[in-house]
């Protein structure tokens, strides 16, 4: 796949063994078992595909393990695994179970030093940085945020971004969590911002509804790649017919 490709990426949250999704963060509901999704939507055409372990950080444990060897010997396309990443030994047992891509949150922003240490050893395309973001309606900007949504830092969003691609990481998979489950669209502002000012790509997520709004993450908002879970997990639409949306609106995706 070039450069200019743009990836669909249907992301698997994953809480107790079970995929799930809420709707800003909350309000979770069963969405199906993780290893029969990720084959499915390899099937079905995902160019890549995400696991979030979206309560290992909040719950101060370690990664569901099994869980990523499991769908790694079953796909065959680019795996990202996140949550609950909290050291260099972390970053290693998961590239080790099969995963191509780690993706680290929390601990990346209390250490930023990890970002680094880890694209020295891995390179830096194996190394994303989550960022979870939240509009202030005081200080009039996007913030971020931590432990899967629940600590609110104050600090500016597109300067943790800045920071972090400064520190080593390979790209950035920037969520709106004002945006999250809402189907309204992608947070085009927010993304822009970050499309704009860093050099790495941005993986956009948090308020896809349709192909469509998939399509004006990457043609306004600038976007390397389109991330959605619920569209897709309930089976309103399809990763192939979102990408044949995609390719009538002049974007290039492998069909």
């Amino acid at each position: 796949m070039d450069e200019l490709t743009k990836r669909v990426i249907p992301c698997l949250d994953v809480k107790g063994g079970r995929v799930v999704k809420g709707i800003k963060f909350v309000d979770l509901i069963d969405a199906g078992d993780p290893v029969s999704s990720a084959v499915a939507y390899e099937e079905n055409m995902a160019d890549e595909l995400c696991f979030l372990d979206i309560t290992a950080s909040s719950d101060k444990r370690d990664i569901l393990l099994h869980l990523v060897e499991e769908v790694a010997n079953r796909i065959f396309i680019p795996f990202t695994v996140g949550g609950g990443i909290r050291t260099l030994d972390d970053v290693r047992s998961v590239l080790n179970k099969g995963a191509d891509k780690v993706s680290i949150n929390t601990s990346a922003f209390q250490r930023p030093e990890l970002l680094r240490e880890s694209s020295e050893i891995y390179g830096s395309q194996c190394i994303v940085c989550a960022i979870d973001v939240k509009f202030n309606k005081d200080r009039k900007r996007h913030e971020v945020y931590l432990n899967g949504g629940r600590t609110e830092t104050g600090r500016d969003a597109l300067e943790w971004g800045k920071e972090a691609e400064e520190m080593g990481a390979g790209e950035i998979l920037l969520t709106s969590m004002d945006r999250d489950g809402t189907k309204d669209g992608f947070d085009i502002n927010i993304l822009k911002q970050f499309t704009t000012h860093l050099t790495i790509p941005v993986i956009a997520s948090g308020g896809a509804g349709n192909p469509e709004h998939m399509s004006e993450a990457i043609l306004r908002g600038g976007a390397d790649a389109v991330l959605a879970a619920s569209i897709f997990h309930f089976g309103e639409y399809s990763i192939q017919e979102t990408k044949y949306t995609m390719k009538e609106m002049g974007i290039k995706v492998r069909i």
